[in-house]
């Protein structure tokens, strides 16, 4: 077959070309050629692809199959979701006895599936774990009416079905929400708190005035446009309908350099190998969909420019306010540095709207739980294989601890197992660790600015008024002329839009270009990566892309600039009704007086039930206390912590071990002191060999995670002490049966023939404390009885009497039992 440049014979080019360069440019430009002709075939195929994609009814990017449970449209307030079953692909099982794993898509302009875009996606990692999963989609375009409301309800009837499913779980479903999917199960949380269990959000943005200047340019673009009339002109162009293309050329926009660049030149110059990556990724980019005119305006007049979703400014139309408060369940925010769509500020920014500091938190029984990634970008969140394999894995793995986890803020963290000391004490690759934070550390996340909240309040408020002159002076007359016609043909002619499909089989231009494309396919040359050209070609892209990122570095900071200054003017405040104080129009809802009335209350109910409960509120009392001790906490205590689950109460649901856990910590949390003085109390009634066991449940549970730290270890020192004071106090009739057992085994007449594995050492046993016990000492019993083999239960029966004590002390004798290691102890 003919090359399409026609090349010398190799005998002759060492004389005409001695040096190489030559050959070398020849090289390069037939591979120049040819990468241009397979370049264009694949963007002949994404344009093909786009147009099938759009053309389904139903289009999404999912990689496995599903079945459709409930039809949004079908509901009582009809939306354009669907309730969807994930089906296990082969060879991979799951369990419905396990907890429900629902996965809401973003409807940001693009069409859904990314949550389940490939194997090693969200609903990949929890289909493994064998969870029962679940996907909330949508379709392409709105039912006619719907809202934000509708959609908000149409989740919650979701989640109920889920449930329903399930009936013998009794863990609520994980909910996952990615980028505008998170705001929208927080809302939905707020409303109904008892459906969900924990919820992971994921690059997803609720507090939009918070951001760190010069690294949140996109926050600013409602006040550089005038505010939400820019939303309501496009909508009533459409028809009533809003070209989700808009919102995803702004995103575009953040990144000229990938948009207009590096994204095509990376196919060009690895298009033999880039080919499929990019047409997979392309089918989920460019499957636009549309959103209702009434969403749009309320997500961006609320939200967008109102912030008022992280304010508790949201009221919804039967009169419930939407206050994120109300979420009984664990949040885990996850997101990160690189991600310039949703920053950490705000994705984090809401936590310090709503509380004043941590101690609010935890009165308000809040579980909120931050991670924030170094590098990754807004998709890679959730759709990077690296991070699926990492943080998805270790939160889906530890969602059960994450929601028994003590009120309060945490910061999270992921380390690789390899790398650490006690890498023998874990199970997986990574390990997830908990490290108690304050609202202080959080803002070096967030870095809040009083005055630019008075920047923001104030675009609010011309965002209003602009919003009411563009209603009364220019709606009436572009909804006369907009027909669905012509609406059709502006979604068509969008750039977004039009780019794929002059570059389709609908273009007669393109003919020739499969034709070439399977030529050039079939004697292909490729230029080697040493070559000169080649190499120059780098170099100049390299150029580019940072003429692009110089030219957007200088756009956003001109933009940041000129939104800073203009909405910086005291007069400008005071004309739309501020006075320069951002609270008159954004008030912290944490500091109004009923919030501090539910906190004092709450304290007071506490404070009464330091003395309440039993052995079992001792146990996880003393655990948290000595947890309490340590910078951090990781899953391994948790592993403990659920079996011993069962040891203590067989019959006790992980809802009411939970609510112990909360108790437990939130009276520790009032009033420390008492609530360790109170230990012993809560312990009248057990045996001593009771006490003993429980106490060993304790080492158990610390010696999980290794060494205790030495002021973790300082910790247990002292519930060691209250434990001994409560078998000090333990019932006369355990003790009299310890001081008999105790003498018969000092009596010279102890038959000598028994067996070893049952003989009595003559050894004085110890107590807990190493102390070598006297005949009048109550603290030895604790030494009497293998709580390694025996649980509390069994041991309550077995010592109901002083004969079967007897009984039981005579025939063995328990080992010692180690108390953890401070550092530096062998």
């Amino acid at each position: 077959m003919n090359a399409l440049i026609p090349t010398p014979p190799p005998s002759v080019l060492p004389f005409v070309d001695p040096f190489g360069f030559g050959r070398a440019a020849h090289d390069y430009w037939r591979d120049t050629l040819e990468r241009s002709v397979l370049f264009m075939d694949v963007m002949r195929q994404r344009g093909n692809q786009y147009l099938e994609h759009i053309e389904q009814t139903k289009p999404n990017v999912l990689g496995f199959d599903t079945e459709v449970l409930v039809d949004g449209r079908e509901l009582a307030r009809p939306v354009n979701y669907e309730l969807m079953r994930i089906q296990p692909p082969e060879g991979v099982e799951t369990d419905l006895q396990m907890r429900p794993f629902v996965v809401v898509d973003p409807r940001a302009g693009h069409g859904p599936g990314i949550g389940g875009f490939k194997p090693d996606s969200e609903l990949g990692v929890a289909l493994r774990a064998g969870h029962p999963c679940y996907f909330i989609g949508f379709l392409p375009y709105p039912v006619p009416g719907q809202t934000v409301e509708d959609v908000v309800e149409a989740e919650v009837a979701f989640l109920r079905h889920v449930i329903e499913r399930h009936p013998k779980t009794s863990e609520k479903p994980m909910v996952v929400g990615n980028c505008q999917a998170g705001w929208q199960i927080m809302m939905a949380a707020a409303l109904e708190p008892e459906l969900f269990g924990p919820i992971l959000i994921a690059g997803s943005p609720l507090s939009y005035w918070a951001g760190e200047r010069g690294k949140a340019p996109m926050r600013y673009t409602g006040g550089l446009s005038g505010g939400s009339w820019m939303t309501s002109l496009l909508s009533d162009m459409g028809a009533g309908l809003f070209d989700g293309a808009w919102l995803v050329q702004n995103f575009e926009r953040l990144n000229p350099a990938n948009t207009w660049w590096s994204k095509q030149y990376r196919l060009y110059a690895e298009v033999d190998t880039e080919a499929e990556r990019y047409l997979e990724f392309e089918r989920w980019w460019g499957g636009h969909v549309v959103l209702g005119g009434d969403e749009i305006q309320y997500i961006v007049d609320n939200l967008f420019v109102g912030n008022r979703l992280s304010t508790a400014q949201l009221v919804t139309s039967d009169g419930r306010r939407i206050d994120l408060r109300n979420v009984r369940s664990p949040v885990v925010v996850f997101c990160s540095k690189g991600d310039d769509i949703t920053p950490p500020p705000q994705a984090l920014g809401w936590v310090r709207d709503l509380y004043d500091g941590a101690e609010d938190i935890i009165a308000n029984e809040q579980t909120i739980v931050y991670c924030v990634h170094d590098t990754t970008g807004h998709l890679g969140i959730f759709v990077s294989g690296s991070v699926s394999r990492k943080e998805h894995t270790e939160f889906t793995a530890n969602m059960d601890y994450i929601d028994v986890l003590p009120p309060g803020l945490y910061e999270t963290t992921v380390s690789s197992a390899a790398e650490r000391e006690d890498a023998e004490l874990i199970e997986r690759d990574y390990l997830l660790e908990f490290t108690p934070r304050t609202i202080e550390e959080l803002d070096q996340e967030i870095q809040h600015r009083p005055e630019d909240d008075t920047r923001f309040a104030t675009v609010a408020r011309i965002s209003e008024i602009n919003l009411g002159l563009y209603r009364l002076f220019v709606q009436p007359w572009v909804q006369a002329l907009a027909t669905p016609e012509s609406a059709k043909w502006m979604r068509r002619m969008h750039p977004n839009r039009l780019g794929y499909r002059l570059l389709s089989d609908r273009n007669p231009l393109m003919t020739a270009v499969p034709v070439l494309a399977e030529k050039v396919r079939a004697d292909r040359h490729p230029v080697h990566e040493d070559n000169v050209f080649r190499a120059v070609e780098g170099i100049q892209s390299d150029q580019v892309t940072r003429s692009l990122n110089a030219w957007r570095d200088f756009r956003d900071s001109s933009s940041e600039r000129l939104f800073l200054d203009f909405y910086g003017q005291p007069m400008l405040q005071a004309m739309v009704g501020l006075g320069g104080d951002a609270h008159v129009h954004r008030r912290r809802p944490g500091a109004e007086p009923e919030h501090r009335r539910f906190i004092e209350r709450r304290r007071e109910e506490v404070h009464h039930a330091i003395t309440e409960g039993g052995s079992h509120e001792a146990v996880m009392r003393s655990v948290i206390h000595v947890l309490g001790g340590a910078p951090a906490s990781d899953e391994r205590n948790f592993k403990r912590l659920r079996a011993s689950r069962a040891e203590l109460e067989p019959g006790i649901q992980l809802a009411d071990f939970k609510h112990m856990v909360r108790e437990q910590f939130f009276t520790l949390q009032q009033d420390h002191e008492a609530a360790l003085e109170a230990i012993p109390t809560l312990l009248k009634g057990q045996t001593a060999s009771q006490i003993d066991a429980h106490l060993a449940h304790i080492e158990h549970v610390l010696a999980a995670s290794g060494e205790l730290s030495e002021h973790a270890a300082e910790r247990f020192e002292r519930i060691e002490e209250l434990f001994r004071q409560a078998i000090q106090h333990a019932p006369q009739a355990e003790q009299d049966a310890r001081r008999e057992a105790q003498a018969r085994v000092a009596s010279p007449a102890a038959p000598a023939q028994e067996p070893a594995s049952e003989a009595v050492s003559e050894a004085p046993v110890e107590n807990i404390s190493g102390e070598v016990p006297t005949e009048g000492s109550e603290a030895s019993s604790a030494t009497e009885t293998d709580a390694s083999s025996t649980s509390p239960a069994d041991q309550g029966t077995a010592s109901s009497t002083g004969s079967a004590v007897k009984r039981k002390s005579a025939s063995r004798a328990t080992p010692r039992r180690r108390t953890p290691r401070k550092p530096g102890k062998s």
